[in-house]
């Protein structure tokens, strides 16, 4: 192929329009998206870092969102377009969380974000779970549909302060603990002694 046909490869844009509307290569992964938003509820995509998860996720919320970036795409045809979706984005890849005060500050952000792009004026509540829960609810109310939520990043934190054991505790790391070994698979013991070289 000559090169002046040749698309430009999207090394490090994690951004799904960018990718469309820029003449990137894009490999269409939208059959295995339409599955996933017609399967199931929840997921939870564990992937290490650079794997895709974060433009993986812009496309969710491109498509719930209704956005016209999917032209040429399996699911184009497949999708009802009329149907627009309120979509909450959480990322916590950006910065990094020195304590739990400054993650703590960094979710109200967010949080405070997402409420203002989805019109939603209303006092939010004193404690971020209550908050998360009225951004949600009130979403739903405003939009009158069900509300999607994707969350990137979500070990980043943890991962920022990993060799600090106190602090990925404070962020509540609870990969290690032994009070949580039978969901977690490993403790702290068990790296020590049956993973130890």
């Amino acid at each position: 192929m000559p090169a002046a046909h040749r698309r430009k490869l999207p090394i490090g844009i994690q951004t799904f329009s960018d990718i469309r509307e820029g003449g990137y290569y894009y490999v269409d992964k939208t059959p295995f998206i339409e599955k996933l938003a017609n399967q199931n509820k929840y997921y939870f995509l564990s992937r290490p870092r650079r794997f895709g998860k974060s433009l993986l996720l812009d496309t969710l919320g491109c498509l719930f969102e209704g956005r016209e970036a999917f032209d040429g795409l399996y699911i184009h045809d497949k999708w009802d377009w009329q149907q627009r979706y309120p979509v909450v984005r959480l990322s916590f890849g950006n910065g990094v969380a020195a304590d739990r005060e400054d993650l703590d500050a960094n979710i109200r952000y967010q949080l405070q974000q997402q409420r203002a792009r989805l019109q939603i004026t209303s006092t939010p509540p004193e404690r971020i779970a209550d908050d998360f829960a009225s951004l949600i609810e009130h979403a739903h109310r405003i939009h009158g549909q069900r509300v999607v939520v994707l969350i990137d990043e979500y070990n980043k934190p943890i991962l920022d302060n990993i060799l600090d054991g106190d602090k990925a505790r404070e962020l509540r790391d609870i990969t290690l603990s032994s009070d949580y070994a039978a969901i977690c698979g490993y403790t702290d013991h068990d790296v020590d002694t049956v993973f130890a070289p």
